[in-house]
C-alpha cells in the first residue's frame, strides 16, 4: 500500500502561467538550493568518500515527488510505493534497504533520507540525499563483500522508518544503526550533513513559495518538467530509431572466479516513446555483482546520456519519464530477487551506459562514442596502526572517458561528472599510507581520430600492516573502439612485496593481507578510441607524445612516425598509414577487441590470471526466467549455458 500524506490544509494548490521571468529566477534558485546542499554536506561531512569525492546525491522535487534539480533523479516514486506510512510535517525519513524502497538506492552502504517539505499544512515539495557511507558493518570492512551470497552478509539493512518525528530525532533508533558500523563517528556526521543539508534545502524552498506565492512555485515547477518533457520527446523523435537496436556488453567476473556475465538490450521508438527491454540479460550472479536497476532510475541514466550527447543545454529532470518504457525481467542480474546480495554491484550500475552508448550510437552514428570508464572501483584498506587506533579507507578510483565525435576524451576522470579525487595530502595526512605514484598511464586510451583518454596508475605504499580490497572491471572485456577507433587498455592490479616479490591480484577481491612496505599499483581501464585514427592529424599525435599521453611506439597505431627529436616524419608516416590502412581492411562499427571466446583463451597469457569459469546460475532462476511470460514485441529468449 503506498503512504498516505497527511495535510492539515486540505485547499489544493492551483495551475498559474508563469511568466518567462519568473520561471527563469525560479529554476536558478532551484539550481542554487541544490548546490547549496552539496556546499553544506563538503562543510560537514567527515569521511572522505562524501566530504572529498563527493559520494552523494541530493535532489529537490515537485509535491508528486519528481526530481525537478538534483544528480541521480527521482527515487520518491519507489520510496512512496514501498513504504506503507503516512507522511507527515516534522518527518524526516531514512532507509538503506534496496529491496525495501523498490530500488530507490542500489545497496544498503547508501543511506537515503527524504525529508517532505510542508508550508502552511499543505505538502509542497520533498528534499532528498543519499550519501555512501564509510561502513555499516558485514562480514568485511567497508561493506562490500566480492564473496557475499546474501544482502544479510553485507551489513545493517534500514527498511523506511522516520528517523525524525515531529523534527524530533529518534535517538534510540540511531545508536542502533550506528551500533553495526566500524566507523560510526564519521558515520554520525555524514548523516547530520545530510540532514543540515536537506533543511537548507526546505528553507529555499519555503522562501521562494513566501516570496512567489504557493501556487506560483507549484506552478513553475510543473512546468520545468512540461519544458524537459518537450526538449526530450523530440529529441527521442530525431534520435531514436523505430527499428529495434541490439546491444550487449559484460561484467567481466563476479568476485568468485566465474564470468563474464552478459547485460543485453534492445531500443526502439514506438508511438514517441522509447522502449528499452533488458531480455536476454543474464540471470542473477550468487555472488554480490547483482545491480537491482529500478526503472525510473534506468531512465534517469539514459536521459542523461542522451542530453549530455545530443544537447547538453536541457535543463535535466524528471520531466519525461513516461517517455520511455523500461522492462527488465525478475531474476536477472539487474533485477535480482531478494535476498541476493548486492554490495559489488558498481560494475553493472556503471556498464549500463556503456549499454546505452553503444544503443543510441548505432541510431545516430555521428554521435557514436566508444566505451568509457564505466565503473567507480573502490579501494580500500583497513587495520590498527602503531597507536592501536583503528584506520579505515574507502576511496574511488578514475580512468579514461571514451574518445566521442566532439574531441578526445579526458584522462583520469570520473563516470560521475561531480566526483572529484580524495587528495594525496590527505591520504597522506589521515591514512598510513605514502603514494608512490599518481599518473596517467601512456598508451592506455585507445587511438583513434579522437583519442580516448588516459586510465590512471595510483601507488599505494603501505606503512603499517592490514588489509586491502579491490572492486574493478574490465580486465577481460576490452573497452571498445567505434567507427575505427581501437579499444583502450584494459585495469590490472600488481602488488609488490616488500620482499621484491610481485603478484598479479584479481579485479574483486577482499581481505588480502599486505605489510608495511608493500606497495599496490591500481592501474584503471582507458577509454576507447572514436573514428579512424590513420587520419588524426600528425601535429595532435605529436602533441599527444610531448605531452607523455602517447609513447614513441604508441604512435604508430595511428600510423605515425616520429623523429628523435619528436617530431612527425610526415614521408614515413604517409606511408606507414597506407600500408596499414590497407592490412586493416573494412573499418569496424564497434571493435571489442576479439569475442569472449578468443579472449578467454588469450586471457591467462595477457593478464596473467585464470581465464573465469562459465557462470553458476542456480537453477530456480534459469527456470522462473523461462517460465516468465513474454511481452509483445519482444523477441525470442536467449538462453545461456
Amino acid at each position: 500500500m503506498p503512504a498516505t500524506i497527511v495535510e492539515t490544509n486540505s485547499k489544493k494548490l492551483k495551475r498559474k502561467d508563469i511568466d518567462p521571468i519568473t520561471l527563469d529566477i525560479i529554476e536558478n534558485a532551484m539550481m542554487n538550493a541544490r548546490y547549496e546542499m552539496d556546499a553544506v554536506v563538503f562543510r560537514t561531512a567527515m569521511s572522505p568518500g562524501i566530504r572529498e569525492q563527493n559520494d552523494m546525491f541530493p535532489m529537490i522535487a515537485n509535491l508528486e515527488g519528481k526530481m525537478v534539480v538534483g544528480q541521480f533523479g527521482s527515487f520518491i516514486h519507489g520510496f512512496k510505493e514501498a513504504y506503507d506510512g503516512s507522511i507527515e510535517e516534522g518527518d524526516l525519513f531514512l532507509t538503506t534497504d534496496p529491496y525495501a524502497c523498490n530500488g530507490a538506492i542500489s545497496h544498503i552502504n547508501d543511506w537515503l533520507l527524504l525529508r517532505p517539505i510542508f508550508k502552511d499544512g499543505r505538502l509542497i515539495a520533498y528534499a532528498a540525499m543519499f550519501g555512501h557511507m564509510t561502513d555499516v558493518g558485514g562480514k568485511v570492512p567497508g561493506s562490500l563483500p566480492t564473496d557475499a551470497r546474501e544482502i544479510f552478509e553485507e551489513g545493517i539493512r534500514v527498511p523506511p522508518l522516520k528517523i525524525f518525528k515531529k523534527d524530533e530525532l529518534q535517538t534510540d533508533v540511531l545508536e542502533l544503526i550506528l551500533h553495526n558500523s566500524r566507523m560510526p563517528t564519521w558515520n554520525r556526521s555524514d548523516f547530520n550533513a545530510l540532514v543540515a543539508a536537506m533543511r537548507t534545502a526546505e528553507k529555499r524552498v519555503i522562501e521562494m513559495a513566501e516570496r512567489f506565492g504557493d501556487d506560483e512555485y507549484y506552478s513553475a515547477l510543473d512546468e520545468l518538467l512540461a519544458r524537459n518533457k518537450r526538449a526530450m520527446a523530440k529529441l527521442i523523435k530525431d534520435t531514436v530509431p523505430e527499428k529495434k537496436q541490439h546491444f550487449e556488453d559484460y561484467i567481466c567476473d563476479d568476485g568468485l572466479g566465474m564470468g563474464p556475465y552478459r547485460i543485453k538490450c534492445a531500443m526502439w521508438r514506438d508511438k514517441g516513446k522509447v522502449i528499452f527491454d533488458f531480455e536476454g540479460t543474464d540471470p542473477q550472479s550468487i555472488s554480490s555483482i547483482n545491480f537491482y536497476l529500478n526503472e525510473e532510475m534506468f531512465k534517469m541514466f539514459c536521459g542523461v546520456y542522451m542530453i549530455m550527447v545530443f544537447d547538453p543545454q536541457i535543463m535535466f529532470n524528471d520531466g519525461f519519464y513516461d517517455l520511455m518504457e523500461v522492462h527488465i525481467p525478475n531474476g536477472t542480474l539487474l533485477k535480482p530477487r531478494e535476498p541476493a546480495a548486492l554490495s559489488c554491484r558498481t560494475h553493472a550500475l556503471g556498464r549500463i551506459f556503456d549499454v546505452l552508448g553503444g544503443l543510441l550510437g548505432q541510431g545516430d552514428p555521428d554521435f557514436l562514442a566508444g566505451a568509457g570508464f564505466s565503473d567507480s572501483p573502490h579501494f580500500m584498506y583497513s587495520g590498527y596502526d602503531k597507536n592501536g587506533e583503528w584506520y579505515q579507507l574507502y576511496s574511488i578510483g578514475f580512468g579514461g572517458i571514451p574518445g566521442k565525435p566532439s574531441g578526445d576524451g579526458p584522462d583520469g576522470h570520473s563516470l560521475w561528472p561531480s566526483f572529484t579525487n580524495v587528495p594525496n595530502e590527505f591520504l597522506e595526512s589521515y591514512f598510513p599510507l605514502r603514494i608512490e605514484s599518481y599518473e596517467t598511464i601512456t598508451d592506455s586510451g585507445g587511438a583513434g581520430y579522437n583519442r580516448g583518454g588516459n586510465g590512471l596508475r595510483m601507488g599505494y605504499c603501505f606503512l603499517e600492516p592490514g588489509t586491502i580490497s579491490i572492486h574493478d572491471d574490465r580486465w577481460l572485456t576490452y573497452p571498445w573502439g567505434v567507427n575505427g577507433g581501437l579499444p583502450g587498455r584494459r585495469s590490472e592490479k600488481i602488488l609488490k612485496r616488500a620482499d621484491g616479490s610481485t603478484e598479479m591480484m584479481p579485479s574483486k577481491c577482499d581481505r588480502i593481507v599486505v605489510s608495511a612496505g608493500d606497495i599496490l599499483y591500481f592501474n584503471t581501464w582507458g577509454g576507447g578510441g572514436c573514428g579512424d585514427p590513420f587520419k588524426r592529424e600528425t601535429e595532435r599525435v605529436e602533441f599527444d607524445v610531448r605531452a607523455g599521453l602517447v609513447s614513441v611506439e604508441g604512435a604508430r597505431r595511428y600510423g605515425v612516425v616520429m623523429n628523435a627529436d619528436m617530431s612527425v616524419d610526415e614521408k614515413k608516416t604517409k606511408t606507414l598509414r597506407a600500408r596499414m590502412a590497407k592490412q586493416r581492411g573494412k573499418v569496424k562499427m564497434f571493435d571489442r577487441g576479439g569475442d569472449i571466446a578468443e579472449l578467454k583463451k588469450r586471457c591467462k597469457k595477457e593478464t596473467g590470471l585464470d581465464a573465469p569459469r562459465q557462470p553458476e546460475f542456480q537453477a530456480w532462476a534459469l527456470k522462473y526466467l523461462e517460465e516468465q511470460p513474454k511481452a509483445k514485441g519482444r523477441g525470442k529468449k536467449v538462453a545461456r549455458g
